[in-house]
């Protein structure tokens, strides 16, 4: 990564290393919040509160399609995390009752 300290010299390569610096810290925000999102499903399953997992689930997909559409996530990683939560909490659903 660039930094002030003179590895840069052009300027549009310095003000490449900012853009990259922002998206940087935009994408790391954007991931920490899915995998929380994605940990709070998987915990709320693993509690049996079937409820609570499927409001949290519902969230969760949102992050993922966010994390997508800002190409942080590609679509198919993106489809793929969501099918696994929605089977693990359908698989729950189906012991509980």
């Amino acid at each position: 990564m660039a930094t002030k300290s003179g590895s840069t010299r052009t300027k549009s390569a310095m003000k490449r290393a900012r853009q990259m610096e922002k998206q940087r810290l935009r994408n790391r925000h954007i991931t920490s919040t899915l995998k929380t999102a994605i940990k709070d499903v998987e915990t709320t399953i693993a509690s049996g509160d079937i409820s609570a997992a499927k409001e949290k689930l519902r969230l969760a997909i949102k992050s993922i399609d966010k994390a997508s559409s800002k190409g942080v996530m590609h679509r198919n990683t993106a489809s793929r995390r969501v099918s696994r939560l929605t089977k693990q909490l359908n698989r729950a659903v189906s012991a509980s009752t």
